[in-house]
């Protein structure tokens, strides 16, 4: 097989690559309640902690009447869920490159697991017990 390549243009790599660090980031638009959205880039390893003290920590200046009191209260929803403090970028398997779309609410607690399904059966009578005959 021939290649139209010079010779001393090819280069044969022989260690395992890695690519630059910059290529790792994850690209995420945060949005409030209000609608107003910012974008911060943050490495996989980034918890949604991580992510909110550092939000809080460079709260953007066009975001001043939404300021919360403590990062502690700052929530990320991702597709329809909050996420849990301790669940990194990189376990939600978000692409590199691309721009993922997050809601940051300010909120003291995460909703019980399963609370919305509960409320869901609750409201159609719909029940998980059976009855024996």
């Amino acid at each position: 097989m021939s290649s139209n390549v010079p010779a001393d243009m090819v280069y044969l790599i022989t260690e395992p690559f890695s690519p630059p660090e910059y290529f790792m980031e994850i690209n995420l638009r945060l949005i409030l309640v209000s609608g107003k959205t910012k974008e911060f880039l943050f490495s996989p390893n980034d918890s949604a902690s991580d992510i909110a003290k550092h939000v809080y920590d460079n709260w953007p200046m066009d975001w001043e009447e939404e300021q919360v009191s403590s990062p502690n209260i700052l929530r990320l929803i991702y597709q329809g869920r909050f996420l849990h403090g301790n669940v990194t970028l990189g376990a939600l398997k978000l692409p590199f490159g691309k721009t993922t779309v997050m809601h940051l609410v300010a909120r003291e607690t995460l909703p019980e697991p399963n609370s919305q399904g509960q409320r869901n059966r609750e409201k159609t009578g719909e029940s998980n017990c059976c009855v024996i005959l």
